[in-house]
């Protein structure tokens, strides 16, 4: 399926989506670097494990919210919530300003809104395009985000100097056009079905939908199948998470220069931090040039045999991080890394597309996105964790949770196939 030949909401939000990732890559790597300075390691794992954890909640009220209200609805507010958290956090981390502590909060309602936008956006894909082509539709969407992963942490690496509130305040301004933009111009995709049933409850009291929320996600929750590939997901991501939160706090404690290229008496020196922004550019790269060559490659194969083999990479990738010190040997361990996340990327999403009821498709797509925002709370602990334990033994450890999550994910193809 051509772009094309796509629904006008997917092009509108290809377009919009594409330059907010680009902004939002070129302050993200860093964050952690930033809070570890501002607070210490062991306070900024805490704090980024608060956040992620209020992100977990958004996640779960967007996906019955998106059901509930609309798909656009959602995404409108969304885009000015995050408008408003980047707004707020650019402010706090002007060097005259300086208050990191109120950054964190606009950080934290930024990181709310963007769990909240994330199952309206999922669920508009599975609204509007065949079964048959929505791994393509997914892939596409992957890549775009990855072109800006490419660019983002390079510009990053560049403008970052201890003050990220210009970028932020770019990303305030990009996230507040976003709101006009989607409220002017996107179509609602919400089935007719799905939302007569909602009516159906209409002038029920307004905690109603509370109960009716966790009804929803009980009845989730008893699906045997999907609550190992939440379980395995979250597990996973623990290692996939690291190249954001532990690697770049790895790269500035134990390289503080090395060289890309020398010829004789020349050669091209970066420091860790242009070091960190150039492996994330490198993952970047490679997703953008190969996902859907690799998307097409995984079709010949069992899902199975996806799953498995793209968690087993992933464990492999994250035990060479912890052992590299040059260019080189993190490049290689990048190359590793990044096939993991190609074999694993639109197989993922279409699995998700296939075990959900049309009437709930927010709610699985949400809880389906547990992997991540659940992940994402959890994975912070890596940080002060490596201040405990030293980051060779963390590295160590984030591989065997890798493994496990294979072991999963083969328990759960069996389960599935006996359904």
């Amino acid at each position: 399926m051509r772009i094309k030949d796509w629904d006008n909401n997917l092009k509108l939000r290809l377009g919009g989506e594409f330059a907010y990732n680009l902004i939002f890559w070129a302050f993200f790597p860093f964050l952690s670097i930033y809070f570890a300075a501002s607070f210490g390691k062991g306070w900024a794992g805490i704090l980024l494990m608060l956040s992620q954890s209020l992100s977990v909640v958004a996640n779960l009220l967007g996906g019955y919210c998106s059901d509930r209200f609309g798909r656009k609805r959602m995404m409108v507010l969304a885009a000015a919530g995050q408008a408003i958290g980047y707004g707020l956090f650019a402010f706090s981390s002007l060097p005259s300003v300086s208050l990191p502590l109120a950054g964190f909060f606009g950080f934290t309602l930024a990181s709310f809104c963007g769990a909240l936008y994330w199952p309206a956006s999922q669920a508009m894909v599975a609204d509007v395009v065949p079964e048959e082509h929505r791994s393509g539709v997914f892939a596409v969407f992957y890549t775009s985000a990855n072109i800006a992963v490419v660019f983002g942490p390079l510009i990053g690496s560049l403008t970052y100097s201890n003050n990220l509130s210009p970028t932020l305040f770019a990303a305030c301004a990009l996230c507040t056009l976003l709101f006009v933009v989607l409220g002017r111009s996107l179509k609602e995709t919400l089935p007719v079905s799905v939302a007569g049933r909602f009516k159906a409850d209409a002038g029920q009291p307004w905690y109603s939908f509370l109960s009716a929320q966790l009804r929803d996600y009980r009845v989730i929750a008893t699906d045997r199948v999907f609550l190992l590939f939440i379980i395995a997901g979250v597990l996973l991501s623990q290692t996939f998470m690291q190249l954001d939160l532990l690697l770049p706090v790895f790269i500035n404690e134990t390289v503080h220069t090395t060289n890309l290229f020398a010829f004789g008496d020349w050669d091209l020196t970066v420091t860790s931090q242009q070091l960190f922004g150039i492996i994330v550019s490198e993952n970047g790269l490679f997703v953008a040039l190969f996902t859907v060559v690799v998307t097409k490659w995984m079709l010949a194969y069992r899902d199975r045999v996806v799953f498995v083999s793209g968690a087993l990479f992933y464990a492999l990738g994250i035990a060479l991080f912890g052992h590299m010190s040059t260019f080189w040997g993190f490049t290689i361990a990048v190359v590793v890394f990044t096939l993991a996340e190609l074999i694993s990327a639109g197989p993922q999403m279409t699995f998700v597309s296939r075990l959900a009821p049309e009437h709930m498709r927010g709610q699985y797509f949400a809880a389906s996105s547990l992997r991540f925002t659940l992940g994402r709370t959890i994975a912070p602990l890596a940080i002060p964790l490596s201040s405990a334990i030293g980051f060779e033994w963390t590295f160590w450890l984030l591989t065997a949770i890798a493994v496990l999550s294979a072991v999963l994910y083969y328990v759960m193809f069996n389960v599935y196939e006996k359904k």
